[in-house]
């Protein structure tokens, strides 16, 4: 059982941090790790961890690197957050909160 379908028999439908969130942090605690192990981590799909993982990278969140044939991320933990209310902090904050 995934954590979403966790998540669910647990009868909350809801969270408070997006996908994005989710997948950020995950990359954060391990910049070596799979999409396939987010996508457990996170319960969403690869495709999704893919289309997220696409979206901070072209939004300048996150930068990715072949070494082999895997990928090594490195967040980039000094841009603000994207929503108004939020943007006064930083990745490297929502990180520090959340991320351990």
């Amino acid at each position: 059982m995934n954590k979403s379908q966790q998540t669910e028999k647990a009868g909350v439908g809801w969270t408070f941090l997006t996908n994005h969130a989710h997948v950020m942090i995950a990359i954060s605690r391990n910049p070596d790790v799979r999409q396939r192990d987010v996508a457990d981590q996170v319960g969403i799909t690869i495709g999704a961890v893919q289309r997220i993982v696409h979206e901070l990278i072209d939004g300048g969140y996150l930068v990715s690197e072949k070494v082999g044939r895997r990928n090594h991320y490195r967040v980039e933990g000094k841009l603000p957050l994207r929503h108004p209310m939020e943007s006064s902090h930083s990745i490297d904050e929502l990180i520090a909160v959340l991320g351990s």
